[in-house]
């Protein structure tokens, strides 16, 4: 299956964006994990990417919301990637933003590193604690 890119303008930038829908093993469940992808200046420009960990919490097994994000939930995830030193200018690579920007957190999703690293934080810990709250 092709994957649709979407557009998104941000001041006099447009970005090109894509979520690719995966789940990320955690110690007591599985959880839905969406993989985004944005890119501000073509394809040959540096990508951020960033894993979105869904806080939705089931009461079967493994985590099959519907959880995906919104347009304004990508917008604050490169607001972020901004103030964390993403610079969409540049040429190849890619910024990766992690669990290290733990101020950061959308309605419904969590930064986790999980899919690339197995020795990140348990998710289903940090999920439900986004849903018991402070």
């Amino acid at each position: 299956m092709r994957a649709r890119l979407r557009r998104l303008k941000a001041g006099e930038r447009q970005f090109i964006w894509m979520g690719r829908i995966s789940h990320v093993a955690g110690d007591g469940d599985c959880h839905r994990c969406v993989r985004l992808r944005v890119w501000g200046a073509g394809k040959n420009s540096q990508v951020l990417q960033a894993d979105l960990l869904s806080k939705a919490v089931l009461p079967w097994g493994c985590a099959t919301d519907d959880s995906y994000p919104t347009p304004k939930d990508v917008r604050e995830v490169i607001d972020c990637a901004l103030a964390h030193g993403w610079n969409p200018d540049l040429v190849g690579g890619a910024f990766f933003l992690g669990e290290d920007a733990s101020e950061f957190e959308l309605a419904g999703f969590l930064l986790t590193d999980r899919l690339r690293d197995d020795g990140a934080p348990d998710p289903t810990v940090r999920v439900l604690q986004a849903f018991r709250g402070p």
